[in-house]
């Protein structure tokens, strides 16, 4: 049984104050609101986490991930965050791969295996990301893009590892560029992701969480959702207002 998950990606946005009040918000709606079966991630800031943590309710399903992690352990690595640094603040899960790490800083499908070890390492749950960019989508060898991004950079951890991932597609040129991914291209992909996970580890691949992640609102998530390998989605700007995050997770 794949778990329905919406995950909100904050990026470089909101105060410490801001980013309180908005999880505050986002708790108490859920713990209203939010059905059983659905789970709510909150990926702030780095300044936010260990203040976020301390708000969580362990009887509703909600958790905290990172935006990103380092792939080493310790070190004179100016500036960085470990996978155990967050893991002994009780962060649960890492976003990992998110096509503005790849386009800004040059993150490539290595550094990737690298940085999923790194994660499971110290028991964080990396939400993996993948996706193709314009020009590649209108070539039309975004398949065969997404599938080598998911062989480079997952053929490098474990079966058993690799039970504990969440997968995120990302469809860059739908974010920004004025075009929209319609509900069939979404659930297209999302088969093919699986099919190809498939592949590589063999029926675990079923229980995978595959999330949306280009441009989900509360006005198209139901359609979206209502893919047969849509199992939620990773949330940007939408992610900013408690309301219409929430929403976004009642569209199941």
């Amino acid at each position: 049984m794949r778990t329905k998950i919406v995950a909100g990606n904050w990026k470089m946005n909101q105060s410490l104050d801001e980013g309180l009040k908005l999880a505050s918000e986002v708790i108490n709606i859920a713990e209203a609101e939010l059905p059983d079966d659905v789970k709510l991630i909150l990926a702030p800031p780095y300044i936010h986490l260990a203040s976020i943590i301390h708000l969580l309710n362990p009887n509703i399903n909600v958790a905290v991930a990172a935006q990103n992690c380092n792939e080493h352990e310790r070190g004179a690595y100016t500036g960085e965050i470990s996978s155990s640094m967050l893991a002994s603040m009780k962060v649960s899960h890492v976003i990992l791969g998110h096509s503005e790490r790849r386009a800004y800083y040059n993150e490539s499908n290595e550094l990737l295996t690298e940085k999923l070890n790194a994660a499971f390492s110290a028991g964080l749950t990396p939400i993996f990301c993948c996706g193709e960019p314009l020009e590649i989508r209108e070539a039309g060898t975004h398949f065969n893009y997404v599938k080598n991004q998911l062989t480079e950079s997952l053929s490098g951890i474990s079966s058993d590892n690799y039970k504990n991932l969440i997968v995120a597609y990302e469809p860059i040129w739908a974010i920004g560029t004025g075009k929209t991914a319609s509900s069939e291209q979404a659930q297209e992909m999302h088969a093919t992701i699986r099919k190809h996970l498939t592949s590589l580890f063999g029926e675990a691949a079923e229980n995978t969480s595959i999330l949306y992640g280009g441009s989900c609102k509360p006005g198209n998530a139901k359609e979206l959702f209502a893919g047969d390998d849509v199992d939620g989605g990773l949330i940007g700007g939408a992610s900013l207002n408690a309301r219409d995050f929430v929403d976004i997770a009642l569209s199941f």
